[in-house]
């Protein structure tokens, strides 16, 4: 039984690496994709953030990695004002299941 299913493992595999060469082997070769922002309708910061995107990759990713933590504590600041504004206070923690 065991040499039937090392057999078996095998066949499958061979199978599998060939029927995967075969689809690859024909044809030219693709030339390199190139992922860009259209622009065409932007205008503002939308623009500018869509230009920094199409001209370097390195530096939309900083300026993304850098702001969304900046824009999550002022949202997160700003949610507290207003909930403390409307009565929420969640500086104290009261339980009300005693």
């Amino acid at each position: 039984m065991r040499k039937l299913w090392f057999k078996l493992t095998g066949m499958i595999t061979m199978s599998f690496l060939f029927f995967t060469q075969a689809a690859l082997a024909g044809g030219e070769k693709a030339s390199l994709l190139v992922i860009v922002a259209d622009t065409r309708k932007l205008s503002g910061w939308e623009a500018w953030f869509a230009n920094l995107y199409n001209e370097s990759h390195v530096y939309f990713t900083i300026l993304t990695v850098v702001s969304i933590p900046i824009i999550g504590v002022i949202f997160g600041l700003l949610a507290d004002f207003f909930m403390s504004k409307i009565g929420i206070d969640l500086k104290s923690r009261e339980l009300s299941e005693h």
